[in-house]
């Protein structure tokens, strides 16, 4: 079989191409985002928010509702409680992220258990990208559109709120309204993220791409182009070795991030382990 087959042959069937389409709209709108979590410490809190709204997708599917508007009702809730557990007590943020996203989480596999006939928690936990709808693709369309145009719309301000909080306080920004943005931001990209690789693995599309850039320059204008487009082709790779080696869709696209990350890590030519390891060397008087 000729490499042109291996690529055509799961593109004659519908659901491979929303699976490829839909994959690829969250990998972008996820690896943006993810560079400002990487570059703001976030990552806790993306894995937060990606727990937090199991519940809302439950009381989504019972109710009849689009999973969506439950999933981000949750996931504004769970960013709300956070910052009212740590803002209003000695709790501090960390912790206050631990109780409540644990807490909400465990809410979710509560409601499962009561009504298992109305929702497969393998969907809700793993994702379930092969089964994706017309409306789900419009869906999950419509919330990237919008969180990626407010990203870059508003990218200045949230980029020097990321490197200099005080510093954009001085210039009339409000560090507070910035930092809600980017949660509510998170919030609903985490949502995107929720159809293709389920609630376990959205906080992986939020972290690794940034991460992984992040690694190969320092300048973040240029992380916000290599993300997104590392991000993309792994997925693309994931779908395709899903396909071919009938292995889940959604874990796949993670374990080829990952794979990436960890040559990046080794021989980033910028921040790699093995070029940190030769300049040391080299330091060394003889």
């Amino acid at each position: 079989m000729s490499i042109v087959d291996v690529l055509i042959e799961p593109l004659q069937y519908d659901f491979m191409v929303r699976a490829l389409l839909v994959t690829v709209i969250a990998a972008v709108v996820s690896a943006v985002l993810s560079c400002w979590l990487v570059l703001i410490g976030w990552s806790l809190m993306g894995d937060a928010v990606s727990h937090a709204v199991l519940p809302g997708i439950v009381l989504a599917y019972v109710l009849g509702l689009p999973f969506a508007i439950g999933a981000l009702v949750f996931g504004v809730l769970a960013v709300t409680l956070i910052g009212a557990v740590s803002g209003t007590s000695r709790v501090k943020e960390d912790a206050a992220i631990g109780i409540v996203f644990t807490t909400m989480f465990a809410l979710g596999l509560v409601l499962v258990s009561v009504v298992p006939s109305q929702v497969d928690l393998s969907h809700i936990l793993f994702g379930n990208i092969l089964g994706v709808s017309t409306s789900d693709m419009v869906q999950i369309g419509v919330l990237a559109a919008v969180a990626l145009t407010l990203l870059l719309l508003k990218r200045r301000d949230l980029t020097l709120y990321a490197f200099d909080p005080m510093h954009a306080r001085a210039i009339g920004l409000s560090p507070r309204r910035l930092g809600s943005l980017l949660l509510a931001l998170l919030a609903v990209v985490a949502v995107v993220g929720l159809q293709v690789v389920g609630v376990v693995l959205v906080v992986a599309l939020l972290i690794i791409p940034g991460a992984t850039a992040h690694l190969l320059t320092d300048r973040f204008s240029r992380m916000l182009i290599i993300a997104p487009v590392l991000s993309s082709l792994c997925s693309v790779a994931g779908i395709y070795l899903s396909y071919w080696l009938d292995a889940s869709s959604g874990g796949m696209v993670v374990v080829v991030q990952g794979v990436v990350f960890g040559l990046v890590y080794l021989f980033s030519p910028r921040h790699g382990l093995l070029r940190r390891l030769t300049r040391r060397r080299e330091a060394v008087p003889a």
